[in-house]
């Protein structure tokens, strides 16, 4: 058994705005989330200071709504302790659903799979109880730390709103992990083990101790993200979280349902060679195999979605890899870059640039990678660039390729496109 997989729900969330409409707004006018981020130890408290950029959810507009989607408030009360982890995933699912107009439908309770990519657990949770112990030398934490803080607490959290019986985990491999979450989502559905997967990413890891650890890599810019730029110093850090409906086509044609796209292609790869270093050799592999499940040639025309950190080392190997890929048809695509925008998800990263990726398609319009200052020798691509004004560049592509590629050499990409 091999069924079509469509799309039929967009949820998401980031430091762009809160739902997909406020999502791509910001994008199309060329706007973007980055902004400096201050903090320092109170008086008394171990010295400690975060001053840099980052894209940060609006922590409260996010809860707002969440509780609107709910309904009532006490259908949280069971759910314990929301990380912000859980708080993203839930309002960006919701938001999913509702667009699918699944709300409430049958097929939830047992042909329905969870699937949510995530690149850590809940580091505020985790951060609050490490103050309480050494930095207030504190004997006890809170009781829902353990509950509240646990990698696959989203995917639980969302079960629980929605009601949802069937396979329901979380899927953690860093930066691909919210890719991996919707190809593995969409392989459930093509084999029949599933009618309908909820599938994404989710992250929240604008917090001291993650900060401090990703500093300490060397990989962050102090300004902002400039992918495949000449003069850009690295990656900026966000967070949020990104969600997608899948069901095979029957299932959806069968309710009634309003297909957006289709998930055509997944491909995947390791390195088997660096923790953090990538290898083109890895990526071709990936991309490679996403073109051949999804029986679209690689000479096709195509909105081309990097993974573009802006680092001094991923752009020119990421960048080399789709020169040998594409070749010359590459002219004929377009190439984006939206963690210039909305920075760098982590697990959620993935998910946020296929959904990105898939409205671009429907609105024939690509978002401009932004704070770029010119072509670096070795990153020289079709990129979207603002032209005479800023805002979106138009396209006529019906196809988008989504790469993803994490620290320990893990690669994945996702090969989306129209409905026919």
């Amino acid at each position: 058994m091999s069924r079509k997989v469509v799309l039929t729900g967009f949820g998401c969330v980031s430091g762009l705005g809160i739902g997909l409409a406020q999502t791509w707004r910001k994008l199309a006018a060329g706007e973007g989330a980055i902004r400096p981020w201050r903090r320092e130890a109170p008086e008394g408290h171990p010295a400690w200071r975060i001053d840099g950029p980052a894209a940060r959810v609006d922590a409260e507009a996010c809860r707002m709504a969440l509780e609107q989607a709910v309904g009532d408030k006490d259908d949280l009360r069971p759910l314990g302790q929301l990380d912000p982890l859980s708080l993203h995933a839930l309002t960006a699912g919701l938001e999913a659903v509702e667009a699918a107009g699944l709300r409430g439908h049958p097929s939830l309770a047992r042909r329905t799979a969870i699937l949510i990519g995530c690149g850590s657990g809940g580091n505020a949770t985790m951060d609050q109880a490490y103050e309480r112990l050494y930095a207030r030398d504190l004997a006890k934490v809170h009781p829902q730390t353990i509950p509240a803080s646990m990698i696959s607490a989203p995917a639980s959290h969302l079960a629980m709103v929605l009601g949802v019986h069937g396979p329901t985990f979380v899927i953690a491999s860093a930066c691909a992990s919210s890719a991996h979450a919707l190809g593995e989502a969409m392989h459930m559905i093509r084999s029949g083990r599933a009618d309908v997967a909820i599938a994404g990413g989710s992250e929240a890891c604008l917090t001291l101790g993650s900060w401090t650890a990703w500093s300490a890599v060397g990989v962050m810019a102090d300004d902002t993200c400039r992918p495949f730029s000449k003069d850009r110093k690295g990656m900026v850090l966000g967070e949020g979280a990104a969600v997608v409906v899948l069901e095979s086509e029957d299932h959806a044609q069968a309710r009634g349902a309003n297909i957006v796209g289709e998930l055509a292609g997944y491909g995947t790869s390791s390195d088997a060679a660096d923790m953090t270093a990538p290898d083109r050799e890895g990526i071709e592999t990936a991309i490679r195999a996403a073109h051949e499940d999804a029986g679209i040639a690689p000479e096709v025309p195509a909105l081309i979605s990097t993974h573009g950190t802006g680092t001094r080392l991923n752009d020119p190997v990421e960048a080399a890899a789709i020169r040998a890929i594409y070749g010359r048809s590459l002219e004929a695509s377009t190439v984006i870059a939206t963690k210039s925008a909305h920075g760098h998800l982590i697990g959620a990263t993935a998910a946020m640039e296929f959904v990105i990726g898939m409205e671009a398609l429907a609105r024939g319009a690509a978002p401009p990678v932004l704070n770029h200052l010119g072509a670096a020798p070795d990153c020289d691509l079709p990129l979207a660039l603002a032209q005479a004004s800023p805002g979106a560049v138009p396209i006529d592509h019906r196809v988008v390729v989504s790469n993803s590629f994490a620290f320990g050499g893990l690669n994945a990409v996702l090969i989306g496109r129209l409905p026919s």
